[in-house]
């Protein structure tokens, strides 16, 4: 990631952790960055039973490169999950496909990792990059579409407090074959959330 794309990003990220007012949150947010891979790449190798079948991350330093070019793009987002008193990785949220105009929505794809997967750190996390979505990115609304065999993410998107949208046959082409997905979502309007001006490119009416 160019340094000017980063020091951007995490000037974004640090205004809206600056306002957060919950001490008590386990976890922090950082975009991710070029230093990352090496800790990046050892936990996408010790959580490979935990991500398949459901999706595939990279696992090389050149798709890890690959991998962060895609999210110098302004409508790609990568954000990492990150214990607060260890600074571990736990998880990564990437905002996908971000259109403006009158939609103002993002679809997410998130992953935790194995060594400390199962003690409530996406819950938190995914819960802060929704806020951060809505607050700093001025996003209306975030999709996400899940294999209906893929219980632990239902689980997370409930808890977080997504809603059920719908079913589509054959939505995404995922570990060799195309899957079905069920389609959830959360809106602005949803949570409670800063109060922030709509993004520019939002039509008068």
């Amino acid at each position: 990631m160019s340094s000017t794309v980063r020091s951007v990003n995490d000037a974004v990220i640090e205004a809206f952790l600056g306002n957060q007012p919950d001490p008590s949150c386990r976890v922090t947010l950082r975009h991710l960055a070029s230093c990352d891979e090496e800790e990046f790449l050892n936990l996408v190798s010790a959580s490979t039973e935990l991500h398949r079948p459901w999706m595939a991350l990279p696992s090389t330093p050149e798709q890890y490169r690959a991998y962060l070019t895609r999210y110098e793009q302004p409508d790609e987002k990568s954000v990492l999950i990150c214990v607060r008193n260890s600074g571990a990785i736990a998880g990564v949220v990437n905002v996908n496909s971000i259109i403006r105009g009158r939609f103002q929505s993002g679809s997410i794809a998130y992953a935790a990792f194995g060594p400390t997967a199962g003690q409530g750190y996406m819950t938190e996390g995914l819960a802060l990059v929704v806020r951060y979505s809505f607050e700093q990115l001025q996003l209306h609304r975030l999709e996400a579409q899940i294999q209906p065999e893929n219980h632990a993410s239902l689980r997370l998107v409930r808890r977080v407090g997504f809603r059920h949208e719908g079913y589509s046959p054959e939505l995404l082409y995922i570990d060799g074959a195309w899957r079905d997905h069920e389609r959830w979502a959360i809106t602005n309007t949803m949570i409670k959330i800063v109060p922030t001006p709509p993004h520019a490119t939002l039509p008068e009416r």
